[in-house]
């Protein structure tokens, strides 16, 4: 309690009652930022629809932790979700699109046509795996993080 100086005994019972709480609220975020990672790990294993239950999660409980290093780890979960719904919805849009269009180019036996869409599919599909690998490491990444008790960029 000395390093609160200038504030009276009963200021600096508050202010370490203060801190007190706020640990045990960054505990409890703590666990909740494990739960929510581990549940977008599990979602791998569920073809991604677990992954609607930790950005639900994290939209629940970003303000708690406004101004503390935790709010990195909700941000970084959120941007996470968007950003892997966005651009992998593209890429699957693409790849189904362009395997659609290149199965009935084959089926009505036009080359342009089966030639062409098949490398739309394609792309599409590397761009799905390409944001599957990048959602994995930014969760990996973020997990880590969280467990070393360190902020996420």
């Amino acid at each position: 309690m000395s390093s609160l100086p200038n504030l009276s005994k009963t200021e600096k019972v508050i202010q370490s009652n203060n801190t007190l709480n706020q640990n045990i609220l960054n505990q409890d975020l703590i666990i909740y930022n494990h739960a929510t990672y581990a549940l977008t790990m599990f979602g791998y294993f569920t073809a991604g629809i677990v992954w609607i239950l930790p950005i639900i999660m994290n939209y629940a409980k970003r303000d708690e932790a406004r101004h503390t290093w935790l709010y990195s780890h909700f941000d970084w979960q959120i941007k996470t979700f968007w950003y892997g719904v966005f651009f992998g919805g593209i890429g699957l849009v693409l790849m189904v699109f362009g395997f659609s269009v290149s199965f009935i180019g084959m089926v009505v036996d036009n080359h342009a046509l089966f030639g062409g869409s098949g490398l739309v599919g394609v792309v599409g599909g590397l761009m799905f795996v390409a944001v599957l690998i990048w959602h994995f490491y930014r969760t990996v990444r973020g997990w880590i993080a969280l467990n070393n008790r360190k902020a996420v960029p």
